[in-house]
């Protein structure tokens, strides 16, 4: 996040790891702008007690995006100024995703587009979980996760155009996403039947590992403690059999971006 409190930390530990697939997770929802609040005025929740903000309420912001009340070229430079933020520190920006993945909307898709190919960036986030990744066996029984999977069944009527509308731009994304539904309660039992689930292909895992320590506990998140249960699980050996046994191959954006230009005519 270009325009998170701990940037300068960020910064440092992805140039710790110089192969570390670096994104810019783009945020135009419950965040600030990186550029001059007055430039960018169209993309604030004005009426708000902190009126230099974005909007804190995704349902606010999608109402918003759907009516087109966002000025275009607001919207781009804002996204332009993250990327080059990440960039001007001396990070390569393999790929981009949104903050509650906004870029789902056409809109703000259009924006991330624009500013992709103005900074130089090959790859986007496919924000979408496929129908033949979601057998509904996984989430039955499980009340938190049933209402997240009907949400990501209803987004399935964005998928072809933002198929399309990326591909016509030029940029690379992968076959889609998993683990958003299971966000906040991923276990190891849930992870390797959902990784089990995968057809073939590119797949993204949407993940949150971390500490629950007391910065993260300032914030305003629901994810606490499964952020250590998320790295424990992550970080495991047994984790890493069960995906040598599913011949799964763990890749970056980076090697995505490679691969996938290497199989263009």
């Amino acid at each position: 996040m270009a325009n998170g409190a701990r940037f300068d930390d960020a910064v440092k530990a992805a140039r710790s790891a110089p192969n570390l697939s670096v994104g810019c997770h783009v945020v135009l929802v419950d965040g600030t702008p990186v550029s001059p609040p007055d430039a960018v005025d169209t993309l604030l929740a004005i009426r708000s007690a902190e009126p230099d903000k974005f909007y804190s309420s995704l349902s606010a912001f999608a109402a918003r995006a759907m009516l087109g009340g966002f000025d275009r070229d607001q919207l781009v430079a804002e996204v332009t100024a993250q990327i080059r933020k990440i960039q001007a520190a001396g990070l390569q920006v393999t790929h981009l995703d949104t903050h509650k993945h906004a870029h789902i909307f056409p809109e703000i898709l259009t924006a991330l587009l624009r500013a992709a190919r103005i900074c130089g960036v090959r790859a986007i986030r496919n924000p979408i979980v496929p129908v033949k990744a979601l057998p509904a066996r996984l989430f039955k029984g499980k009340r938190d996760l049933w209402k997240r999977y009907g949400q990501v069944r209803m987004l399935h009527t964005f998928s072809g155009p933002f198929l399309q509308r990326t591909r016509r731009a030029g940029l690379l994304t992968p076959d889609g996403v998993v683990g958003v539904i299971e966000t906040g309660s991923v276990d190891i039992s849930l992870l390797r039947q959902t990784l089990a689930s995968l057809p073939e292909g590119t797949w993204e895992l949407v993940c949150h590992p971390g500490y629950n320590d007391a910065d993260l506990r300032a914030v305003r998140t629901r994810l606490l403690d499964s952020r250590d249960e998320e790295r424990r699980l992550l970080t495991s050996a047994q984790l890493r059999q069960f995906l040598e046994e599913q011949k799964i191959s763990v890749i970056g954006y980076r090697e995505f971006v490679e691969k996938s230009a290497k199989n263009q005519p």
